[in-house]
């Protein structure tokens, strides 16, 4: 997180840990106010890694899920980086800024990922950089977002995904009502104070439940080489083609497509507990005994109480009957519909 970006927000009441913003002095009021009203977060949790020269798009394409030549100054996508073997290593949302291409993904991996592209660049005309700091990046979600980001910018996408490059910085539409804003550090407070005039600042458990209950999948370390994208339901978001060429795990990606049906698939669902539900954690039925039926993806604070999740869980279960929680004992997942089809 930008030192200076950070010293800011924290003399706004910002709570900051491991570099995330966590609250601003009321997390369960931020947490309301996400379901209700219009909300402001720094997206700092999450890291940029910035590819460019001639071959950048040569070289992603032969290495992500998605169609990297339909990623332009004017459209984003969803993507996944996965081994040979098909496993996630990463999921991410990239863009083209006009000088090259921005992945964004969980900061914890950041690191670990541009080292493991930069060993595949070889010969290519390829530079890849940490971004992380020196773009800041917010988002701004609710009934009046577009209208509140057309006033203050001056204009915003029309299309899911779209992308805008305006005087303040690029404008990424994320959804009807959420939007995402990457500009310099120096043009960060005007920004930020003017948005904040009409929306609420939260933290990142509050974006985080807002992209759980988009159906979005954000792999972290804990989640890392669990899930093939499909798994994790990146063919209904776009983020995979089946129509490129070669990638690492492609063969994988294809063969489980064509030829068979997915046993495992991405659940939206709540959990009434307590104890802090977070990614990785196991998830049990009665059918499969002792055996773990599926893996929780994302977790966060739900308004309505417990914990909302995007969690990968055996089709044959879900349809057997009830999955519980880290035991078979444990609290009971109850499914709720996700905003896309399958």
């Amino acid at each position: 997180m930008n030192s200076t970006w950070q010293a800011y927000l924290q003399a706004r009441n910002a709570v900051v840990q491991d570099g995330c913003i966590t609250h601003y002095s009321d997390a369960a009021a931020e947490l309301k106010c996400t379901r209700s009203d219009m909300v402001l977060a720094d997206l700092s949790h999450f890291g940029l890694i910035h590819f460019s020269g001639e071959d950048a798009q040569t070289f992603l394409q032969g290495q992500l899920s998605c169609d990297v030549r339909k990623v332009d100054s004017s459209t984003a996508q969803y993507g996944s980086y996965s081994t040979p073997k098909g496993r996630m290593l990463a999921s991410f949302l990239l863009w083209h800024d006009g000088g090259g291409y921005m992945m964004q993904l969980s900061s914890a991996l950041q690191v670990a990922i541009r080292k493991r592209l930069s060993m595949f660049v070889l010969r290519a005309k390829v530079e890849l950089a940490d971004n992380s700091d020196t773009l800041v990046r917010m988002g701004v979600a609710g009934n009046r977002a577009a209208a509140l980001l057309a006033e203050v910018v001056g204009a915003v996408p029309t299309t899911h995904l779209g992308v805008i490059h305006a005087q303040q910085g690029s404008i990424i539409r994320l959804g009807q009502d959420r939007f995402e804003l990457v500009i310099l550090p120096e043009q960060a407070p005007a920004l930020w104070q003017r948005l904040s005039k009409e929306a609420v600042p939260v933290g990142a458990p509050c974006w985080d439940w807002l992209e759980i209950k988009a159906g979005i999948p954000v792999i972290t370390p804990a989640t890392q080489e669990q899930f093939i994208p499909q798994m994790a339901n990146l063919q209904a978001i776009g983020g995979v083609s089946f129509q490129k060429g070669c990638y690492p795990g492609q063969e994988i990606v294809a063969r489980t497509q064509y030829l068979g049906k997915i046993k495992r698939r991405m659940y939206l669902a709540n959990i009434q507990s307590l104890k802090p539900v977070a990614a990785g954690d196991e998830l049990f039925s009665a059918d499969m005994a002792e055996q773990s039926s599926g893996m929780v993806v994302n977790a966060a604070p739900s308004p309505d109480g417990g914990f909302d999740v995007l969690a990968v869980i055996q089709t044959s279960s879900v349809e057997a009957g009830k999955i519980h929680w880290h035991a078979l004992d444990g609290p009971t997942l109850e499914i709720m519909p996700l905003p896309y089809s399958l």
